[in-house]
């Protein structure tokens, strides 16, 4: 399945059918780190790492009342945020593409982050509206805790995004694309204001319904169930104009399912479990798709059909921070080309899977003709 649909990629690239895309509007950069277990000496890779989250929970529990310390190395620094590396993947993936975000340096917003060169190197054009973001990400072969540094991409709004584009290349800029990627509702307060700018000002004067608008809220456990339904009442309304697809993992699909009062049943397999709550999240929210993803693959839901796609587990990623991401900007860029909706899963379970194994995304590319996994 994984060759069928690296295929069909591969030949909508050759046809001209990948999306024009348009990303937006977050921007942090990425310090990835270690957690030291145990030090065999004391050189800069001397030590064993903490390879699973329940063990730092332990550690940070048996501290209460008492104290610790826990030594973290830091092994990269990258450019990062949901925005910027879906916008990497799918340039990588030969979709061309345009970022605008919270990516200017630190004193001087309007000036690119030196951080996000490799960005532009892929992007068409990158646009900074705000001074980027920092987040320290923790890693574990089951998973990954990031700690956001937030306060600077506040600055990320409807009104900086219009002063900065301008109203009518702003207007273009959506005009031409065909696929819309708006990412990291939960951190960036805003970003509903901007999805409420593009509802009103911006979809309804331009052909809306042939665009696709791909949303991923980016972990919404901190945001109050009122957020929630507030949000899911304003991408109802983009829907109305240009069909929504809404990316989220289990835990997200869960907490919706919660939300909107959805009735799921409840099912022993992690992946008919996404295929269940992406049904009855996609009803419930009233948008055009809905995908959950785990990591034992994905499942996806429209009106008028369910898929899933099972994947293999990667027990000892070499990096997690962006796997979603990437699935995102995989199967997003599939389902604008046109691909079935079973063969957009596989497509993002790729470019998920190669982005986690090392695997440089752009060898999924229909330029190149490759296949990742």
């Amino acid at each position: 399945m994984l060759l069928a649909a690296a295929a069909e990629f591969a030949a909508a690239g050759a046809a001209g059918r990948l999306p024009r895309c348009l990303v937006g509007f977050d921007g942090f950069i990425d310090s990835i780190y270690d957690v030291v277990d145990r030090r065999r000496d004391m050189t800069p890779g001397g030590y064993d790492r903490v390879t699973a989250i329940p063990a730092l929970a332990a550690r940070i529990a048996a501290a209460s009342g008492r104290s610790a310390n826990i030594e973290l190395v830091r092994r990269e620094e990258r450019f990062g945020g949901n925005g910027p590396l879906m916008a990497a993947a799918l340039a990588a993936l030969g979709c061309p593409t345009t970022f605008i975000g919270a990516v200017g340096r630190e004193e001087d917003w309007r000036a690119l982050h030196p951080a996000y060169g490799p960005l532009a190197g892929v992007c068409d054009r990158v646009v900074p509206i705000a001074p980027t973001g920092r987040t320290d990400a923790l890693e574990f072969h089951d998973g990954k805790v990031m700690f956001n540094h937030a306060a600077s991409v506040q600055a990320a709004t409807w009104e900086r995004l219009v002063d900065v584009v301008g109203p009518e290349a702003l207007e273009e800029n959506v005009r031409r694309a065909d696929l819309i990627g708006i990412t990291n509702w939960t951190i960036l307060g805003g970003v509903e204001g901007i999805w409420m700018g593009l509802a009103q000002h911006v979809l309804p004067r331009v052909d809306a319904s042939r665009k696709r608008v791909f949303i991923d809220l980016s972990d919404p456990a901190k945001r109050c169930d009122e957020d929630v339904r507030r949000a899911l009442g304003v991408l109802r309304e983009i829907d109305g104009l240009s069909p929504v697809t809404l990316g989220l993992n289990l835990s997200e699909a869960e907490r919706l399912a919660r939300v909107l009062s959805a009735r799921v049943e409840s099912a022993a397999d992690p992946l008919a479990q996404c295929e269940t709550l992406a049904g009855a999240a996609r009803v419930a929210a009233g948008l055009a798709c809905v995908i959950v993803h785990c990591r034992q693959g994905a499942a996806a839901a429209t009106e008028r059909e369910s898929a899933r796609f099972a994947t293999k587990v990667t027990e000892a990623p070499v990096i997690s921070t962006g796997a979603g991401d990437h699935f995102n900007a995989g199967f997003a860029s599939a389902r604008a080309a046109g691909l079935s909706l079973l063969h957009c899963l596989a497509v993002g379970c790729g470019v998920g899977g190669a982005h986690v194994r090392g695997i440089e995304t752009a060898r999924w590319s229909a330029r190149r003709h490759g296949v990742a996994g």
